[in-house]
């Protein structure tokens, strides 16, 4: 046989084993296989290649509602700021701000990109979560999540006034770390740069805070969800201090630090849930697919995936990973500027999206079974991950080399993609941020 014969027989095994994977999807009856397969797992973490498609959000959205309903799923931990998601976890419980719809309730997210959760797709599903949580027993409602790693100086405020109320001789310790990161405005770059010239840190103030809020809400986190909400806090402020500093350095182990809090916090949240608790992840592609099927591991790099599965057997986790072909979506084209409706091109020759749309043509949702082996599933292809930042005409700089099989446990795809729906026009920042890239590194 010839190369180029080769090459063609090749191309034909990879098409005919996508299509022997895929089934359409058009409507909520075609997740049935997926559903099935998530049922009995204890985290699901379904992620997106992008943090601005309709699709995504939407389908994402749909999966979770039936594990919700079908499976007893009763936590999210969502790629979003803790004091922000709290705040939201509060209100589909039934337990402030009813006054306010999930619209409402949205808009207090500050940091940007504010779209990735002030849209329309996110309040319609908030929306469905409150009312179903009004039909629980308070011991069976569905909790919302943050479990980022960036609001420092909020959680720190959070600690200052839960101390105020519940523990003011232990207020010393808050004020001491607070006091620490006053110089710096608030402002990220200026504490971590100072940390580069003068080799002087707040890291042992907010470790000492952190050992204090443990020892004033040791017993109490699973009858008091505000202590609960501090220690989360407490433990934000530690890490997100520890993420500035290496991140500053150039050291890409940053990365690191914030998938490593991501993955510990949604233990936390497993183990409050209660024995058993099953529980949903929302997170870009980047942080839910394994790390070690693409070319991140070979950087020293970890993700949440890859997290979850070494620390639980193959039954307990499972990664969907979402793809599409062409569309549009909600991005920027520099950190901190406002959003716009920008053209996804077609797919690049060669990568798994092109694959897809050669074999399907329609969307579907792929579902992988043990066997792993085949050209596609085992192959090194191209797979496309659009960031908040997003530059359609460096195209060839937006495909990460992945092994799909290794990677996910199942991938819904999409032909024609089309921008999420923010809320409101992304205002200029409110406070500086490092360009952190909630999808990226």
């Amino acid at each position: 046989m010839t190369p180029a014969a080769h090459g063609r027989s090749r191309a034909a095994g990879v098409l005919a084993e996508i299509r022997s994977l895929a089934a359409p999807l058009t409507g909520v009856p075609d997740l049935d296989r997926l559903v099935e397969r998530c049922a009995g797992a204890r985290f699901v973490a379904v992620g997106e290649a992008s943090h601005g498609t309709h699709e995504y959000y939407r389908w994402r959205a749909l999966l979770s509602r039936r594990l919700i309903e079908e499976h007893g799923f009763t936590w999210i931990g969502v790629e979003g700021d803790w004091p922000d998601c709290w705040r939201l976890n509060r209100w589909v419980r039934g337990q402030a701000e009813q006054d306010r719809d999930a619209r409402g309730v949205l808009a207090g997210f500050g940091r940007w990109p504010r779209w990735m959760w002030a849209n329309e797709e996110v309040a319609e599903f908030l929306d469905w979560l409150r009312e179903e949580n009004a039909r629980r027993p308070e011991a069976e409602q569905v909790g919302f999540y943050g479990l980022d790693v960036y609001s420092l100086w909020d959680s720190l405020r959070e600690i200052i006034t839960w101390l105020e109320a519940n523990a003011p001789e232990a207020l010393p310790a808050a004020l001491q770390a607070w006091q620490c990161f006053v110089p710096f405005h608030e402002d990220p770059h200026e504490y971590a740069w100072s940390t580069r010239i003068v080799p002087e840190s707040c890291e042992a103030d907010v470790v000492a805070l952190l050992a204090e809020v443990r020892r004033r809400t040791l017993g109490r986190l699973e009858e008091d969800p505000a202590a609960f909400d501090v220690a989360l806090n407490a433990m934000v402020a530690t890490d997100a201090e520890r993420y500035y500093r290496t991140m500053v350095r150039g050291d890409r182990q940053s990365w690191n630090v914030r998938d490593e809090h991501m993955a510990d916090t949604a233990e936390l949240l497993s183990r409050h849930h209660g024995p058993g608790a099953k529980g949903l992840v929302w997170e870009h592609n980047s942080h839910v697919g394994d790390a070690r099927a693409t070319d991140m591991f070979d950087a020293g790099l970890v993700n949440v995936g890859q997290l979850l599965r070494e620390r639980h057997s193959a039954r307990e986790v499972v990664l969907v990973g979402m793809a599409g072909w062409s569309g549009t979506v909600i991005a920027a084209e520099s950190w901190g500027e406002a959003e716009e409706v920008v053209a996804v091109p077609e797919a690049r020759s060669g990568s798994s999206e092109d694959l897809l749309h050669r074999a399907l043509g329609e969307p579907a949702a792929l579902v992988f079974g043990r066997d792993r082996s085949g050209a596609w599933l085992s192959g090194r292809f191209g797979h496309r991950a659009i960031g908040v930042v997003y530059h359609p005409w460096r195209e060839a700089g937006n495909y990460v080399p992945t092994r799909m099989g290794e990677r996910y446990d199942a991938l819904l795809w999409f032909e024609g993609t089309s921008a999420l729906r923010p809320l409101g026009h992304e205002p200029p920042p409110e406070e500086p941020e490092l360009e952190t890239e909630p999808s990226g590194f």
